[in-house]
């Protein structure tokens, strides 16, 4: 282990990146368990990596707007098409979310195909950058995500399942840039699963305490051992959610008798 790699300057906006995923990402998460369209995160978040990589394509600049315009478009168009499939196939929505996640996957490959960096694009995509994140390039995310957790909140009763798909896009949309499709899935689920006999306030806690935790033991270990960051904070948010999940099912037997 090398302890000099751990420096606050990396591993500050790291773990600040992570936490602002987890504020919109715990509650979608259960909101997506709830529902029972586990693969959505993974068939949004393809999507607008689709759209990432199609912008590039044609010479734009890797963060400009147009970049960010063509993921937020292709993302929406996605959550717009689901919306719909889910009022007349309802039955049909998991495996329809799976057809799309194939197909913005294989379509990413196919678009990567002549690209000589393609690989490296897509391993960026699939496991994030997350280490590469400064303060400022977390301000916008940061007031997106103020934005979009204010209208979950504060309207979620009213917005339908348009404004919750809505809402999804424009929080993977950015997620996916920065953490990568991996971790937005784990993110997403592994807290909300791990969390589910709970009720209330108290699962979203539990939730954001899980996923805190694991962004700062994964981002730490990544460090120490010079792994891929996006990778272990994936293996330490299970280990994490495992523990907590073994903790207070034993609370829980230990109140029933």
């Amino acid at each position: 282990m090398n302890w000099e790699l751990l420096d606050w300057s990396i591993i500050g906006p790291a773990l600040a990146a992570g936490l602002l995923v987890l504020s919109t990402h715990v509650p979608l998460g259960q909101e997506v368990l709830s529902r029972g369209i586990i693969f959505i995160d993974l068939a949004i978040a393809q999507i607008a990596g689709m759209g990432v990589i199609a912008a590039n394509g044609f010479g734009t600049e890797e963060h400009g707007w147009e970049v960010q315009a063509a993921a937020v478009g292709a993302a929406l168009l996605a959550a717009a098409g689901l919306n719909w499939t889910e009022k007349r196939w309802p039955q049909s929505q998991e495996p329809l979310i799976g057809i799309l996640f194939v197909l913005a996957a294989t379509g990413g490959i196919l678009l990567l195909a002549g690209n000589p960096h393609g690989g490296e694009h897509l391993k960026d995509l699939l496991v994030g950058q997350i280490l590469w994140s400064t303060w400022n390039s977390l301000v916008p995310i940061a007031l997106l995500y103020a934005v979009l957790v204010a209208i979950w909140f504060a309207g979620r009763g009213r917005i339908g399942a348009l404004g919750f798909y809505v809402i999804f896009a424009f929080a993977v949309t950015a997620s996916v840039q920065v953490v990568g499709i991996y971790l937005v899935f784990a993110s997403l689920i592994i807290p909300a699963l791990a969390t589910a006999r709970m009720q209330g306030g108290k699962r979203l806690a539990a939730g954001y305490l899980i996923g805190a935790a694991s962004y700062l033991a994964g981002i730490v270990l990544s460090a120490l051992l010079d792994l891929p960051t996006g990778a272990v904070t994936v293996w330490a948010m299970a280990g994490v959610a495992l523990a907590a999940g073994f903790t207070t099912g034993n609370m829980a037997r230990v109140r029933a008798a």
